[in-house]
Formats: C-alpha cells, structure tokens, sequence
C-alpha cells in the first residue's frame, strides 16, 4: 500500500533500504568509478552505509530530522575522503530541513533534497554539467519542487525518475573534478559513480514509499 507520508520509524526503514540497496550496488558503484577514476567510491558508499545501518538500528530515531542526519554523521565519520564528505553533507543538511516535521511528506522531501544539493554544491562547488553527483542531485530537488503538492508516492515516483534521467545525463559530459576530470574527452560515454549512487538512494525511497 503506497505511503501517504511517513512516520519517524518508517524514515528509518527507508533509510536502513536505501544503505542496503547502495551495500548490494557496490560493485557496480565500483566498476562506474573504475571507468572514470580509481575505483573506490564503491567500497566507500558501502562502509558509509554500513556504519549508517549500525547507528540507526542502535537506537529509534528522535525525530525525522534526526533519522537522516544520524545516516550523514555515519557517512563522514566512516568514509573519508571526498564522497564521505558530500554524501555526509547531503543527508545532514537536508535533514536540518526537516527540523520539526512530524511526518515526511512531498513537501519534506523537496526541502531534504533543495538542503541537500544546496550544502553539497557550497561544499564541493559543482554544479549541472561537471560530471558529479549534483547532475542526479539537482535534477531530483528541482522536480521535487514542482511536485511537492502532489502526494509523497506520485512526487518521490517522478524524483526518482528525474535523479535517473540527471545520471544519465552525465554520461555525455566532460568532468570538471576528480581524477575522471584528467581524462579529458576518454570519460564521455560513462556516467558519473556520484550520480549513482543518488539513483540507488533515491530509488530505495521511492520502491519503500510506493510498496
């Protein structure tokens, strides 16, 4: 029975999905970054996700809020580098947004996702077109916008599909940042592992919220 919001412990079973589902993709998150880089955004997504998974199923979540910035706070303590620190700003930032929601609705999931690609982008100055995770990112907040009065199964649906056309998208695009950024040209024809990884993530909600 799709979902018309969710409650604080329904945001963490779709968290916990959606730490799953990026613990399973590793080794395609794996190869993406390979064809472009040096092949360890997998492995990072995959310990972020299962330091996550820990702290989440340690204690019930305080609140909305809470539930997604404990999965940030994970991610940046246990995965170093680059993608800790922008996956980790990504979810922390847009859980600040939702400070004092009671339930997560379409509007709450557009104000998570403008959050999000807003810290992400301050942090590691990308934007539309450089070949990174914001290309799935920003795509996914400006749809969640334009739905977010629809209702949370119909909005997270469109998102979704937004976040895929975005990656998709990358494949075309000359890298701006990274190691894929000394490739030149050689990196057309692949999409970004960033930018995956958002699929997987925001897929995850969408297949919880929908189910």
């Amino acid at each position: 029975m799709p979902k018309a919001n969710l409650s604080k412990d329904e945001v963490k079973a779709m968290l916990l999905l959606a730490c799953e589902r990026i613990i399973a993709a590793e080794p395609m998150l794996s190869q993406a970054d390979r064809d472009l880089g040096d092949g360890d955004h997998g492995m990072g997504m995959e310990r972020g996700m299962r330091a996550a998974m820990e702290k989440l199923n340690a204690a019930e979540p305080e609140s909305i809020e809470k539930a997604f910035s404990t999965v940030g706070m994970a991610m940046m303590s246990s995965m170093g580098g680059a993608s800790g620190a922008i996956f980790g700003t990504f979810f922390r930032n847009g859980g600040k947004a939702l400070n004092g929601k009671e339930a997560f609705d379409a509007a709450g999931l557009a104000a998570f996702l403008q959050a999000g690609v807003d810290g992400v982008k301050q942090r590691g100055g990308a934007a539309v077109g450089d070949k990174t995770c914001v290309d799935a990112m920003e795509p996914a907040a400006v749809k969640a916008a334009e739905v977010s009065a629809q209702s949370l199964p119909e909005a997270i649906t469109a998102v979704a599909a937004a976040a895929e056309a975005g990656k998709d998208a990358s494949k075309a695009m000359v890298a701006k940042f990274g190691r894929a950024k000394t490739l030149g040209e050689a990196c057309i024809g692949f999409p970004d592992a960033g930018a995956c990884s958002v699929v997987v993530i925001i897929t995850a909600f969408r297949d919880f919220i929908v189910a």
